[in-house]
């Protein structure tokens, strides 16, 4: 107590060991793994730029979409990700040392606070600051759920990603079909050819386990009292395990499974023209009643938009074919 930690409690070193931690892990390994799956979708969207699909809402049809516009909002949402964890960063580099039991400095030099945080950034790389109330920095792990927010808010677009990927390859014969995905190894001991999407399925639990342990980040965060918070190390432990994670199955994600995601063009196309929901196209020249009356026969009668609409008397074929292109109707954006 004379000599390594003199002017040092577990009180305030502890905490700020935790965010020495949290920083190198975020910036380190869960950023990195982020920015390369961005890196990955770019290159999906300029290989895919003209292919239009059916867009889904509700998990019913709805107007097409070109599948480099929805690989784009999930290129999108980890960028937007991203930029929160980056913002989460800053509060963490604030450090408790110098406030050794309570947060009145007890026993510790003038300027010794300071000292230690410049000494931090020199070692790790990273820029550190003290904290400019040591009574926060030793009760409050705020910090660290608002960073955690930000993991889980990550951790929530990759469940939505990972499940539009294996809804689009789900099949082979029997579901949507519409892209393919690496076959990294059989995935029935009892039905051959089974191939299933163990990567998105990965992630999915990974993210169920990062969305539990903001819970657990969040209660023990709760429990500082009066000049301590004793459940740090359940914080700390929760925190740094959705962050491995969660940069493992991204990474893993990626080399296994995103970059080898491939359009099945022709089914696409197929579902497109097969959808009744094209006929929103129609609007602007029957109006919105004789439409929905026009998709009602065709699906009714098993017939397509064009022989509904026309036997309906709404329009010639010919007319039919001249305002009807569904690729139009996926705009520029």
């Amino acid at each position: 107590n004379d000599d390594v930690n003199m002017s040092q409690s577990s009180n305030d070193t502890f905490p700020t060991a935790m965010h020495i931690a949290a920083v190198l892990a975020l910036e380190d390994k869960l950023i990195p793994a982020v920015n390369t799956l961005i890196t990955t979708f770019r290159k999906l969207e300029a290989m895919h730029e003209g292919i239009v699909k059916s867009g889904r809402t509700h998990l019913q049809d709805a107007t097409p979409i070109r599948f480099s516009q929805e690989i784009s909002g999930w290129r999108s949402s980890l960028e937007k990700d991203a930029e929160l964890i980056k913002r989460s960063l800053e509060p963490l580099r604030s450090l408790a040392l110098g406030g050794t039991a309570v947060g009145t400095g007890l026993n510790a030099p003038a300027g010794f606070d300071e000292k230690v945080a410049a000494v931090v950034s020199e070692i790790t790389g990273k820029s550190f600051v003290t904290a400019e109330n040591k009574f926060h920095a030793l009760t409050s792990k705020d910090e660290l759920v608002f960073a955690h927010g930000a993991v889980k808010a990550l951790a929530a677009d990759m469940m939505k990603i990972a499940n539009d990927v294996r809804w689009l390859a789900s099949g082979p014969r029997l579901g949507l079909g519409e892209i393919t995905i690496p076959e990294n190894e059989p995935g029935s001991s009892i039905m051959p050819g089974k191939v299933n999407p163990t990567q998105c399925e990965a992630v999915t639990m990974v993210a169920v386990q990062v969305m539990g342990n903001d819970t657990a980040v969040s209660i023990a965060a709760s429990q500082g009292n009066f000049e301590l918070n004793v459940f740090m190390p359940v914080c700390i432990y929760n925190f740094l395990q959705s962050v491995r994670l969660l940069a493992e199955a991204i990474v893993s994600f990626n080399d296994h499974c995103a970059v080898g995601i491939r359009a099945n063009g022709e089914k696409m196309k197929a579902n497109l023209y097969n959808s009744l929901m094209l006929v929103t196209a129609l609007n602007p020249y029957i109006g919105y009643e004789n439409a929905a009356k026009t998709a009602k026969k065709a699906f009714r009668d098993n017939i397509s938009l064009k022989e509904a609409c026309v036997e309906l008397g709404f329009l010639t074929a010919e007319r039919f074919d001249e305002v009807f292109h569904p690729e139009e109707m996926a705009g520029r954006s």
